[in-house]
């Protein structure tokens, strides 16, 4: 495989909040190869955009990418990776430096900033990374108030009343 299309979006519920990561890598034709969707934390927006292309471009590389077009409606993050903006963020800089040297490994490299409509479906990942993980974290809340306390069971144990 030589070139792919990389779509990838950071969103930060709260900037920081809960933050999720959208990447959907195709063929120059549209063939969708790769989708990901994934829950990352509580952190700012800006670094989940760069989680979101560093992300992108490792599964790039593992499909044998050998040129990348990159397309992110995160304009900061594409004029700093281009050169027109400098990283002052100390957050960033960790994260921009991982990302230039994962852009050395191909040969050629294309950086777009486009609007939002054009990245629709790296966007609608990273939400939905974000929603699963507040569904899971519910989910998991109602459980554990529904389950019997440890020391309810092993007293039911001792007076010989367990009955499930």
């Amino acid at each position: 495989m030589k070139n792919v299309v990389i779509y990838s979006d950071g969103a930060s519920k709260g900037n920081p909040g809960d933050a999720g990561i959208g990447v959907v890598i195709s063929t120059e034709d549209g063939t969708v190869l790769r989708e990901i969707g994934e829950y990352i934390g509580q952190t700012t927006n800006n670094v989940a955009e760069y989680t979101a292309l560093i992300r992108g471009l490792r599964e790039a590389a593992d499909l044998g990418a050998t040129s990348v077009d990159i397309s992110t409606d995160s304009e900061l993050m594409a004029r700093q990776l281009s050169g027109v903006y400098k990283v002052k963020s100390p957050n960033l800089k960790p994260l921009f430096e991982e990302t230039v040297g994962l852009l050395r490994h191909f040969k050629r490299v294309s950086i777009s900033h486009v609007m939002r409509e054009l990245n629709k479906r790296a966007d609608q990942l990273a939400n939905e990374g974000v929603r699963n993980h507040k569904a899971n974290s519910r989910n998991e809340k109602i459980n554990s108030c529904s389950e019997p306390k440890p020391a309810t069971v092993e007293r039911r144990e001792r007076q010989g009343q367990l009955d499930f």
